[in-house]
């Protein structure tokens, strides 16, 4: 009896089957090949062995598990690919219908779709995916409107380039470099010196030391081209330092040309300690006029975080006076901080030193941080800028016009209406 269920088995298996399933016979036709497997079967059996049985209930059974294998294996892809395929039509739908849904959706993003539990959670994953691929498109947008305007500026650079090739173009450049350069030297000689303290790596991060070799490039390529530079002095600068390996970066070759005095000593071995001025906004000193006869230090230091009493405390170690610019004396301060940039306090150093003018010179602060420019020295600056923006605000716009009517002239209230 063991013996012809296995021989069932094996013909099961290998030959009827197998053969059926691969030519995509019909489940009717099953049957059938059963019918011939049996009859085979039986012949066989009676040949060999006659007195042997054949056990029907064994043959049922291993016929029916074999059946069932062989069409999940053949019935389960379609089944998958016709659920994908539905769910790609509801897509479609929901789209004609105005909803918010991808235009491009993976295999992967339809069965974590179609697995979602409920309606709405199928909206909201559609949603999200749709609102990603918006923003996908906005970057791609915007990368290739920076393209074409990069492609623009290197138009328009090498069409200036091709102008600068002609002869009194080359001729007239060339001249203002070798005045700026001569006035430059000059200065090394005869000029009044002005030190930036390059003392500040260690109280920087790596990108603030950036900005501010950035601004420390401003700042020389603006007193070059003065009509009375300063003589530059970059005092506790160590070799290969972060400050260097950025100036080298920004200048190149031109690094060693530059006509400006770069030394690790510091300012107070170089020049006489009274004749030295730190200028910090943190001082309680202000400074009324420049003085030609002083030198003035200005700390090389941009950061982001207004680390203050930094420079004055600095100052105080080695035993300098300091100043700040009058800015709360001129400007009606509004918002900000009263830390400027160092091309913006080179910029009003020299304006100071040609016109010894402070409007003029203040002109280079930001006009964001300031409402107004003052004549006279303002004793209540508090005050006034609290019925400024009362006034902006329109609360009690009579009573406070009353009380700024008291404090300043008529000039002044007219200017400000």
């Amino acid at each position: 009896m063991q013996s012809a269920n296995m021989l069932l088995r094996k013909i099961v298996g290998s030959s009827v089957l197998p053969f059926a399933a691969q030519h995509g016979m019909k489940k009717d036709l099953f049957p059938l090949s059963r019918t011939l497997s049996l009859s085979l079967c039986l012949k066989q059996d009676k040949s060999c062995e006659p007195s042997e049985k054949l056990d029907l209930d064994e043959w049922k059974k291993v016929m029916k598990s074999r059946l069932q294998e062989e069409v999940s294996e053949t019935v389960s892809e379609p089944k998958e690919l016709s659920s994908l395929a539905a769910a790609r039509e509801t897509l479609e739908m929901w789209r004609l219908a105005g909803r918010a849904v991808p235009e491009k959706i993976s295999e992967d993003q339809l069965k974590t779709f179609m697995e979602c539990p409920s309606k709405s959670a199928k909206k909201k994953y559609l949603k999200y995916l749709h609102i990603k691929e918006l923003y996908k498109k906005n970057d791609k947008r915007k990368m290739d409107e920076k393209r074409e305007r990069r492609l623009e500026a290197q138009d328009e650079a090498s069409k200036t380039d091709e102008t600068k090739k002609s002869s009194f173009v080359c001729l007239w450049t060339s001249t203002m470099d070798k005045a700026y350069n001569w006035r430059a030297a000059q200065s090394m000689i005869f000029g009044q010196p002005l030190v930036f303290d390059m003392s500040y790596e260690k109280e920087m991060s790596v990108r603030e030391v950036t900005n501010t070799v950035r601004q420390l490039v401003l700042s020389e390529s603006c007193n070059r081209r003065s009509v009375d530079p300063f003589h530059i002095h970059f005092c506790n600068f160590k070799d290969d330092s972060l400050y260097q390996r950025e100036f080298i970066k920004h200048y190149r070759e031109a690094w060693d040309k530059l006509l400006i005095t770069v030394t690790d000593q510091c300012y107070t071995e170089i020049f006489p300690k009274d004749k030295l001025i730190y200028l910090t906004a943190d001082s309680p000193k202000v400074m009324k006029t420049f003085d030609h006869d002083k030198i003035y230090i200005v700390g090389s230091m941009v950061d982001k975080s207004i680390k203050t009493g930094v420079s004055l405390a600095r100052a105080k170690r080695l035993g300098l006076e300091t100043a700040a610019l009058p800015l709360e004396k001129y400007l009606l301060w509004s918002t900000g901080a009263k830390n400027l940039t160092l091309d913006q306090m080179m910029h009003i150093l020299l304006t100071l030193k040609d016109t010894a003018d402070w409007k003029k010179a203040l002109e280079f602060v930001p006009k964001r941080k300031y409402c107004g420019f003052v004549n006279k020295p303002v004793k209540d600056l508090k005050k006034t800028l609290d019925l400024i923006n009362t006034l902006k605000l329109g609360k009690a716009r009579e009573e406070v016009e009353k009380k700024f009517a008291k404090n300043y002239p008529k000039k002044y209230r007219l200017k400000q209406k």
